[in-house]
């Protein structure tokens, strides 16, 4: 594979494993090289090529992660938190670039990943497609610009089937309108209303969460002054945004130095 950027997937049979797959065999100069599952799964031995529709590739998903990110350039991983903190640990000791969309890591899953950076790059985003990261970055500066008397309301809807809430997107939604102002979220954060809770407080930002049918995923901001009212919408229609978003940062991860980077900085937008 001279010249061809070799890709892994781990979390290969799954929705956006497949998805990333099939778009990588489009896309000149890189190739699906290594595919992984958890142990137990059903689909280990099957072609990774068969599993995204494309026909046998002769990639075979195996269990063998260690193996696997020993043998390429870097690896895509949309999977688990626990599971993220360990391919981030096993990126660093291959040498191997890691892009990584698992939402709701905890803080020490976070410091694996900062950890990790400092030997090799590393894209982690909450979110891997274009729009999102404009988003995130027009709701920085609209919070920045309008003083506090705006509210910030942060609402966002998912399918049925998603388990976490707020979204990972919303939170992220969330530090960066917290950043404009120059506040902790964590200090300002409202997560839901119910019953009488008082007049809304000063200053905070809020969250409202929607579940139902199948929305990929919807996620707005909203400012509220007196008088007026500014609303920054981004709306996915399909979840291959994500896949293409994974494999433009993998693209972008050959010749970086070793950093904990992020869509912005795919995108050129700065950190």
């Amino acid at each position: 594979m001279a010249g061809v950027l070799r890709i892994g997937l781990v979390g290969a049979a799954g929705r956006m494993g497949r998805m990333i797959a099939g778009l990588a065999a489009i896309i000149p100069g890189v190739a699906i090289a290594g595919a992984t599952e958890a142990t137990g799964s059903p689909h280990l031995g099957a072609d990774a090529g068969t599993l995204a529709g494309l026909g046998a590739s002769g990639v075979i998903v195996t269990d063998d992660s260690a193996a696997m990110f020993a043998a390429v350039d870097v690896v895509i991983d949309f999977t688990a938190p626990a599971a993220t903190a360990i391919h981030a640990a096993l990126a660093a000791a291959q040498g191997c670039a890691l892009v990584a969309g698992t939402t709701g890591l905890e803080p020490a899953q976070r410091a694996t990943l900062d950890a990790a950076a400092k030997d090799v790059p590393i894209v982690w985003a909450s979110n891997m497609s274009a729009g999102v990261t404009l988003l995130l970055v027009l709701a920085e500066q609209v919070a920045r610009a309008l003083p506090d008397d705006y509210d910030i309301e942060i609402v966002e809807m998912h399918h049925r089937h998603k388990v976490d809430a707020p979204s990972g997107t919303a939170l992220t939604l969330g530090e960066a309108a917290a950043r404009g102002r120059g506040v902790d979220l964590a200090a300002v954060s409202d997560r839901g209303r119910d019953g009488i809770t008082g007049a809304r407080a000063r200053g905070h930002i809020g969250f409202a969460a929607l579940r139902g049918g199948d929305v990929v995923g919807d996620h707005t901001v909203v400012f509220a002054g007196g008088g007026e009212r500014i609303e920054l919408t981004h709306k996915a229609a399909s979840r291959e945004v994500f896949a293409r978003g994974a494999l433009r940062a993998a693209i972008w991860t050959q010749g970086r130095a070793p950093g904990l980077y992020s869509m912005k900085d795919v995108l050129g937008l700065g950190g």
